[in-house]
């Protein structure tokens, strides 16, 4: 190693879960966990939480493919503090988007405008053959 050259981890977890609400809860809990081992704030494990809550229903919900699982990823970068979640399912062709506000007694819709308040920003992947990946950004803000 060259001096002055510091080696500065990457942290990564990945686990696939049953397309099923059972399958997106176990996903929030099991982000969780892992975030609570690595160097991360609680503000930022708390937004993740909320983020992998939401990607995850929505998988389950909208990503569904009888018989298929979805993949949660985590990636923690320490150099840049970004923790990084991906939620890839099979429905390549249902791609998110941000709804129109929500009237007060609608009772879905709010889940991306939550994802996209609480990234620092959420973009979503092709995955091949068929499949999407949802991924979100999340690090430290100041102020």
């Amino acid at each position: 190693m060259s001096r002055g050259a510091l080696h500065v981890p990457v942290r990564t977890f990945a686990q696939r879960l049953s397309s099923t609400r059972r399958g997106a809860r176990l996903a929030r809990l099991l982000a969780v966990e892992e975030l609570h081992t690595w160097p991360v704030s609680p503000a930022v494990t708390e937004r993740a939480e909320q983020i992998v809550a939401e990607l995850a229903a929505n998988a389950a919900l909208h990503g569904h493919v009888r018989g298929r699982d979805f993949r949660l990823t985590l990636t923690f970068d320490e150099a840049t503090g970004i923790v990084r979640i991906e939620v890839t399912d099979t429905r390549g062709e249902k791609l998110p988007a941000l709804p129109p506000k929500p009237q007060p007694d609608d009772e879905s819709g709010r889940g991306l405008l939550l994802v996209a308040a609480l990234a620092d920003r959420w973009g979503t992947e092709p995955y091949a053959p068929s499949g999407k990946t949802v991924w979100a950004e999340v690090g430290s803000r100041s102020g």
